[in-house]
């Protein structure tokens, strides 16, 4: 396994969770052991009022996060997270390795400001136990990620791409002997 990470990057709205869902359903179709999570946004109308948590391997979807101002153990400016789902998507990323393909959507302030949420997918990709993972993370936090991951290959790869190229065709590539 060659622990590559390729960070996915992008301004708010530039396609990263869409990119990750894609890539996701990608490396299903070749066949490839693709693991981890993904945040959707969950909409009424198009007011964004949660987020959601996919686990990659298994399929399963449970609510994350709602948009609102009410107090929380675990929250952000914007959003109030669950604590049970906080939990159940560490445990996810925890067991996610070995694999061929790892997804991590995403490692924000929480995890490389704060120190809380998900600080074990820290050690998972220190660890390298994948041909390649995708961590999305804010272009304001590259560096925090980077700091964390020394030794490790990394690769940074921001959205939209300005070649107009295709980024889960990209990704997908990297993995090229695991495709054919």
């Amino acid at each position: 396994m060659s622990g590559q990470v390729i960070i996915l990057s992008g301004a708010r709205g530039a396609g990263k969770t869409t990119t990750c869902l894609q890539l996701a359903e990608g490396a299903r179709q070749h066949g490839l052991d693709c693991s981890g999570v993904i945040c959707p946004p969950r909409f009424d109308a198009s007011r964004r009022v949660g987020i959601d948590l996919l686990d990659v391997r298994g399929g399963e979807r449970r609510p994350l996060a709602e948009a609102d101002s009410r107090p929380a153990a675990l929250r952000t400016p914007a959003y109030r997270f669950h604590q049970e789902t906080m939990e159940w998507g560490a445990e996810i990323i925890q067991v996610a390795t070995p694999c061929t393909l790892l997804i991590i959507d995403e490692l924000g302030p929480l995890e490389l400001v704060e120190g809380r949420g998900w600080t074990a997918a820290l050690d998972v990709l220190t660890t390298g136990r994948f041909d390649l993972a995708v961590a999305v993370v804010r272009p304001g936090l590259i560096h925090r990620l980077r700091e964390q991951l020394p030794g490790r290959p990394v690769e940074l790869l921001m959205l939209p791409a300005g070649s107009g190229g295709d980024p889960v065709a990209a990704i997908l590539a990297q993995l090229g002997a695991a495709v054919k």
